[in-house]
């Protein structure tokens, strides 16, 4: 047993009291299939998770919480990089769990997983290209699936996860980490507690500059240097418009209860041309080199504007081609106040028309950041931090994931998220290719957000976890 592992354990104390438990429901029907809804629903609890993981890259962040999380247990693991598959056998060797079984040496490996009898829980890091098919496999051989994002490109596939998931009454969830961040903790327990007044425009962002990373050769070696078969840059030289709209929206959707009192209603987007990305490949590669003329589509600023049923605002930006610091903006205002990020800055008025004409200062700005810190940071967010995954995030994450499913509880993201928060890829690019004409946006709840409550309590209790 490694070092984390017997720090986590030891943590029982700082974890704190128990969540309280959310009912579940899976209305049937007319309107969703042959199943019921996802918006409440909740499996048998799993006393023992046994999770396969799919794609060692980005499923990392899968290896290190799940070898660390009492009551799972890693059963399989899928890669086609030896490199990779050998990582997270030393990884899961030292953290003195038994070694999974590996799938590797052919690109449908992943359905040997998928069809394995000891996996309740398929976790999916794949290429952006690979979601949907395993998800839709793995649901149909029994699992629960949790995906990286962003999980879905078009309305149609969206669709297609929703109804599986529902007929089959098996989770379909993104792994958005972004949520469990701990400023955007901090704005979503604000909110809760009404201290920005009603919520009415919120502004979020992927800003990060991937240039090097998406020209990038992949080295089979290490199992790193760049995206595999340079499936990003491939994606980017066809498609406009946001194609990765999670990282900033996702938390804007928690903090709006968006499918939970609040649904999307249109939306437009408006798109820079290409600068970055062509210029960059000019400057790097030789005349004679793929790379060097290779058209990209993306263009460098895309802007995308969401009014919601309740007539709150929303702007998402994507930018990964500027050279320009990391941003995910992470914007909420209220009719009270706003808190900012990048960097972090809040203010709020005392009183109606006192006014917010600055922010706090920086001390008043900390103590609020302490004192109003969200019950799962203040219960595991050192550990979390010590875990590591983009600052604890990741870990909070899996800890969330597996606390639900070994409780029998609704899990923080459903299929109707996954679906509404990815759909935008697919609306965002016709939009930029009709003259920012406004599209509607489907309500993939039919209705549901009317009277699905919002999200509640997102403690855990690690005596709930395999330790009692």
């Amino acid at each position: 047993m490694n070092t984390d592992r017997r720090e986590f354990l030891k943590g029982a104390a700082w974890m704190g009291a128990a969540a309280a438990v959310v009912g579940c429901s899976t209305t049937k029907g007319f309107g969703f299939g042959d199943g019921g809804s996802m918006a409440t629903y909740a499996d048998k609890p799993f006393k023992k998770l046994r999770v396969g993981i799919v794609g060692l890259g980005r499923g990392q962040a899968g290896v290190t919480g799940f070898n660390a999380i009492p009551g799972c247990e890693i059963t399989a693991i899928c890669d086609l990089n030896a490199a990779r598959i050998k990582r997270t056998l030393d990884a899961t060797a030292k953290a003195g769990r038994p070694a999974p079984k590996v799938y590797t040496g052919g690109p449908e490996e992943w359905k040997k997983l998928c069809d394995d009898e000891n996996v309740d829980l398929v976790y999916n890091a794949t290429p952006w290209e690979l979601h949907v098919p395993i998800a839709l496999y793995a649901m149909n051989a029994g699992k629960h699936v949790a995906t990286e994002v962003p999980s879905a490109f078009t309305v149609d596939e969206c669709w297609e996860l929703v109804k599986t998931s529902e007929r089959l009454q098996r989770h379909c969830m993104q792994l958005e980490n972004c949520c469990y961040g701990e400023i955007e903790m901090l704005a979503l327990n604000l909110c809760r507690l009404g201290k920005l007044g009603d919520l009415v425009h919120a502004e979020g962002a992927y800003i990060h500059d991937l240039r090097s990373y998406n020209y990038a050769d992949w080295n089979d070696a290490t199992g790193g240097g760049g995206y595999w078969d340079f499936w990003r840059l491939r994606h980017n030289t066809a498609h406009k418009g946001n194609q990765y709209t999670t990282h900033g929206l996702g938390p804007i959707c928690w903090y709006m209860d968006v499918n939970r009192g609040d649904c999307f209603d249109y939306l437009v987007s408006l798109e820079s041309n290409q600068f970055n990305f062509e210029a960059y490949a000019k400057a790097a590669f030789p005349a004679d080199n793929w790379k060097h003329n290779l058209k990209v589509e993306m263009g460098d600023m895309n802007t995308m504007l969401i009014k919601t049923k309740k007539g709150r605002s929303i702007m998402i930006q994507h930018d990964v081609s500027s050279p320009r610091p990391y941003s995910r903006i992470n914007t909420i205002t209220g009719t009270k106040g706003l808190l900012c990020d990048y960097p972090y800055r809040v203010a709020w008025e005392d009183k109606p028309g006192a006014g917010a004409h600055s922010f706090f200062a920086n001390e008043k700005a900390e103590e609020i950041r302490k004192e109003f810190m969200h019950p799962l940071w203040k219960q595991s967010g050192d550990m979390a931090k010590k875990m590591g995954g983009h600052g604890g995030m990741d870990f909070l994450m899996v800890l969330r994931l597996a606390y639900c499913l070994q409780n029998g509880l609704p899990l923080d993201q459903n299929v109707y998220d996954l679906a509404s928060w990815c759909c935008l890829c697919e609306l965002s690019e016709k939009s930029v290719r009709n003259r920012s004409a406004s599209m509607d946006i489907p309500d993939f709840t039919r209705g549901a957000w009317k009277t699905t409550a919002p999200l509640g309590d997102l403690s855990v209790d690690l005596g709930k976890m395999g330790l009692a």
